[in-house]
């Protein structure tokens, strides 16, 4: 064979090669489109089916899980009441510091009720509230939803 031809072939090789990794890397970012998480036809259905039937529990069952409901509904309030009496406690005891410490210095207290603009980092973009246009007639339309029905 001709050495030209041979080089020529592998030159093709190798460009085809290049393309399928440039081709690879632009997608590796993707996600996959959610018509591959759908749940199959065949078990949407009939969910019927799939449906495990639930088990008869007897009195004593039926006892024991409302018992239990009812202790945990207990320590639930229990512990609700004591997370409110701590924050109580706490307020109150944060209330006796200022009473005091405007005793000692108004000055001192001011700063301590001072509002500290960068002590929370929070920021607030949204739409801010402008009067109307005059003569602004707001245009009708028709709505299309286009959304997907998952029946």
């Amino acid at each position: 064979m001709d050495p030209a031809v041979i080089r020529a072939r592998e030159e093709r090789r190798k460009r085809k090669l290049e393309k399928q990794i440039r081709r690879l890397e632009k997608h590796q970012n993707q996600m996959k489109p959610l018509e591959e998480l759908e749940i199959p036809p065949a078990v949407a259905d009939d969910p019927k089916g799939r449906a495990r039937p639930l088990p008869q529990l007897t009195t004593e069952q039926i006892e024991e899980r409302w018992l239990i409901q009812k202790e945990w509904s207990r320590y639930k309030f229990a512990q609700h009441s004591k997370e409110i009496r701590m924050i109580d406690r706490l307020v109150e005891s944060q209330n006796k510091a200022l009473t005091e410490l405007r005793k000692e210095s108004e000055e001192l207290y001011q700063a301590a009720i001072a509002f500290v603009p960068n002590y929370l980092p929070i920021e607030i973009k949204g739409p801010v509230e402008t009067p109307p246009k005059p003569g602004y007639v707001a245009k009708e339309g028709d709505f299309i939803d286009i959304s997907r029905k998952w029946d």
